[in-house]
């Protein structure tokens, strides 16, 4: 006769009451959870602050025990006429890169969005310019743009006599170096606003035997807006910083012709040793970018609430 033994129940897990957090503890919890973000803070206001500061004295390369000034600083740069230049050569610089990437970028991001044979390849191959560093971009233009042996003049048959780089078409060159390497930007922006939108609008409308272009303006630009906007406030507050490039293929020159803000604080700081004159510069320039900036930003704020329905 055989017996079995009754199954084992198991037994009752001990539940640990988790052990009480002193006082001390939970009080200092949130200083040491915003130590990385103060850290984060302190470096990037410290250098503002301190150039800044440089801005109100007469630091310089000469002057061994540099004493506060207070805004004489900033009245001789005012009163300087290569300020203005610069500011101008800046905006034109700004208004007419943005302008012109913006519209190309738009019209790439329709070509892509269409999912043809031309589409998907060019899609793979305009990140390309994108990876390239600007300093690289600009000695690789500087190259091409060289009247004597460069690819321009030779493939669109200007001879020798065609001058890139000259004092009436440097802007322009510099420009053009500018909308190569950041037109796929403002494009895969637009790209990825134009693939999020919703499709049912578009179908209505196509049953009801809209065109394309009826499409694109009513619905598509509307709705892309805010995309837009965001794009256009990246390149025109890069623009407002440019340097790179532009210093490699003219380093501001002829003349003034692509002295930008950026290049005449370098000029001040780096070439005159007037360090200075140079954070005014730059304080000058963080005050128009700054103000741009917030001009902007509302603008896009208001875009996008029109775009949700919520403001007419």
């Amino acid at each position: 006769m055989t017996t079995t033994a009754p199954p084992r129940t198991p037994a009752p897990a001990v539940q640990r009451e988790p052990r009480p957090v002193p006082a001390w503890r939970r009080g200092l919890r949130p200083y040491v959870l915003s130590i990385p973000a103060v850290l984060i803070i302190v470096g990037i206001l410290y250098p503002f602050v301190l150039g800044a500061y440089y801005a109100f004295l007469n630091y310089a390369a000469v002057v061994r025990r540099p004493v506060f000034i207070g805004l004489q600083n900033f009245a001789e740069i005012l009163s300087d006429p290569a300020f203005w230049t610069s500011v101008r050569v800046t905006l034109h610089y700004a208004v007419v890169a943005t302008v012109v990437e913006t519209v190309l970028g738009i019209g790439i991001a329709l070509l892509l969005n269409r999912s043809t044979l031309v589409g998907r390849v060019f899609e793979r191959v305009l990140i390309l310019p994108l990876m390239i560093a600007p300093v690289i971009a600009g000695v690789i233009w500087g190259l091409m743009f060289n009247p004597q042996y460069g690819v321009l003049n030779y493939v669109l048959g200007l001879g020798s006599t065609f001058d890139w780089l000259g004092e009436s078409t440097a802007i322009w060159s510099v420009i053009l170096v500018d909308v190569w390497i950041y037109t796929p930007f403002v494009a895969i922006l637009v790209l990825a606003g134009i693939r999020s939108l919703p499709k049912e609008p578009f179908e209505a409308s196509a049953v009801d035997g809209a065109s394309w272009f009826y499409m694109f303006r009513r619905l598509m630009l509307p709705m892309m807006w805010p995309y837009i906007l965001v794009a256009v406030i990246f390149r025109f507050m890069d623009c407002l910083k440019i340097f790179d490039h532009v210093f490699v293929l003219t380093a501001g020159g002829p003349g003034d012709a692509t002295r930008t803000l950026q290049i005449g604080a370098y000029q001040n700081s780096i070439i005159q040793l007037q360090y200075s004159q140079g954070s005014t510069y730059m304080f000058l320039l963080w005050v128009i970018v700054f103000v741009t900036a917030r001009y902007l930003v509302s603008v896009l704020g208001k875009a996008q609430r029109r775009a949700a329905g919520s403001e007419e």
